[in-house]
């Protein structure tokens, strides 16, 4: 059960274009920012908001989509989107772990915003800790 905050949400599965009922998964970048510190223990408890399944897999290309996850923070919603892919016996994965899309800035001990490059390793760290691939094979079973 997703908890009530004021977040964009998502339905879970495919939805068609033009269907306003899902959220683009890169919109997530348009929140305002959310500042924290990328040394401070995540409190964030991010929420599976939804997934969507972009491509069912066949013989040329696997199984993919992506995901979104957020909450409300104490300054505002913060969210985390990136896209996955099925990988043979049915392990998900990220498709880019470089790729994650965020409206939250991880700052340094100076205050200073890190580069993508340096919040990269924070990040996966926050998305490792999710029960996010569970979720995404969900939504593929209820799918298939």
């Amino acid at each position: 059960m997703v908890p009530h905050f004021n977040l964009p949400m998502m339905t879970s599965g495919r939805v068609g274009p033009g269907d306003d009922k899902m959220m683009a998964a890169w919109r997530v970048v348009s929140w305002p920012p959310v500042l924290w510190q990328a040394n401070s223990p995540p409190d964030l408890k991010l929420v599976h908001l939804g997934t969507e399944v972009l491509n069912r897999g066949d013989v040329e290309e696997p199984c993919s989509g992506h995901t979104v996850w957020g909450t409300q923070a104490a300054n505002g919603p913060a969210g985390m989107a990136w896209d996955w892919v099925q990988i043979p016996q049915g392990v998900v994965t990220l498709a880019d772990p470089l790729a994650l899309v965020t409206n939250v800035w991880l700052l340094d001990t100076a205050g200073q915003v890190l580069s993508p490059m340096q919040a990269a390793p924070r990040l996966n760290e926050i998305v490792h800790q999710l029960p996010w691939q569970e979720e995404v094979r969900r939504v593929i079973e209820q799918h298939a």
